[in-house]
């Protein structure tokens, strides 16, 4: 079984030569997703907890077209642009959405593009 892409119109629409999401075997794995109003292309919130919703909203879009939610990511990686000072507001905002088991994560300080988190996922799905 090949791969297979996932778009989703509630989510932003890619910006650059990527996919928002793919479907490879029993895995769904998304672009890294920043906190842009898939409306109207905007950042969405000046701190980052509004940010960190955003992102997980967008997320979530994409794994909602092939039937996935938030209880089904294994994996995420996060950029954080002032990882010092931001993680506590994010990490809260974070655990509200996801339940235990958590998923495994990554979380570093990144030079992100005028956004404070961009986050990516690795989803299942047994087929």
């Amino acid at each position: 079984m090949g791969k297979r892409e996932l778009r989703s119109p509630a989510a932003p629409a890619p910006l650059g030569t990527y996919s928002q999401g793919l479907v490879a075997g029993d895995f769904v794995y998304t672009s890294g997703m920043g906190p842009i109003d898939p409306e109207t292309g905007e950042v969405v919130g000046k701190d980052v907890a509004e940010q960190t919703r955003q992102v997980l909203a967008n997320l979530a879009a994409i794994l909602a077209e092939h039937g996935l939610g938030l209880d089904d990511v294994v994996k995420s990686t996060v950029h954080l642009q002032d990882l010092h000072d931001d993680f506590a507001a994010y990490d809260e905002v974070y655990r509200a959405h996801f339940n235990e088991p958590y998923p495994v994560r990554t979380t570093v300080g990144s030079d992100l593009m005028n956004i404070l988190v961009e986050i990516d996922f690795v989803a299942y799905k047994r087929s």
